[in-house]
């Protein structure tokens, strides 16, 4: 049993609302010092679990023992300044990426989409970045990206290595992602991306998108195929100098 005093001291920082059939338990905030180029920005750290069931805090806070988490993924949510009530917000989607988020890998532009987008927002004033866990190689998870590498090697691109897999060229989904953003702001925001999907995503969901800000960089002669592709099969919103070559490696 979880001494009640822990779970009185818990309780408050957990938000339960629904996510389609399944709920959604949202915990924070959590004060997130972030080191962003050798300047702290502090952060307001959220993460959230859904469940098939609706359970009070102290049943849900009972069960994380036995529920093995680490087993699975859980996506989370940094917010920066007034997200609630700023008259204007930036946004970041990110799908989580193994490789280049956390070993920096040049094959794609992920990390520095990360980096770059967490300074965009704090140099805004207000904003969120969606971590989702969910999302690895377009929603294959790890171990299938691992594979679809292997087919890159051998010369197929991103789209037909995760077609000869099995896949669809995408299959993120950004439900519980959206779901969250309505608990944290109800006002309008711009989306960091260059990906029309994900802002047609938020748009179909009814949420308030008053326009987009592109995140294009970071190129090098290791990702060149892979940013083409993004562009050329994945419909992402080219900029004029992004399909010019570049030479650095």
């Amino acid at each position: 049993m979880i001494n009640s005093h822990i779970i009185k001291l818990l309780a408050p920082k957990i938000q339960t609302f629904p996510s389609g059939k399944e709920f959604i338990y949202l915990v924070g905030p959590i004060k997130l010092p972030v080191n962003l180029d050798g300047e702290t920005q502090t952060f307001q750290w959220y993460s959230w679990l859904k469940s098939d069931r609706a359970m009070e805090s102290g049943e849900l806070i009972e069960s994380l023992a036995s529920a093995e988490l680490a087993e699975r993924q859980q996506s989370s949510v940094l917010v920066y300044g007034d997200f609630a009530e700023a008259q204007e917000a930036l946004i970041r989607m990110h799908s989580i990426c193994h490789t280049g988020d956390i070993f920096g890998s040049k094959r794609c532009d992920c990390g520095f989409q990360l980096e770059q987008s967490m300074k965009m927002i704090a140099a805004h004033g207000a904003g969120a970045l969606f971590y989702l866990a969910n999302h690895e190689g377009r929603g294959i998870g790890l171990f299938s990206k691992a594979m679809a590498y292997l087919l890159q090697e051998e010369g197929l691109d991103t789209v037909d290595a995760n077609l000869q897999l099995g896949f669809t060229d995408d299959s993120r989904n950004y439900d519980d992602a959206i779901a969250v953003l309505r608990a944290l702001r109800s006002t309008p925001v711009t989306l960091i991306t260059n990906n029309p999907r994900k802002l047609a995503a938020l748009q179909e969901a009814g949420l308030n998108v008053g326009g987009r800000v592109p995140l294009w960089g970071d190129r090098s002669a290791f990702n060149e195929k892979y940013l083409q592709t993004k562009v050329s099969r994945s419909g992402h919103l080219a900029e004029v100098d992004t399909l010019l070559p570049h030479a650095q490696a």
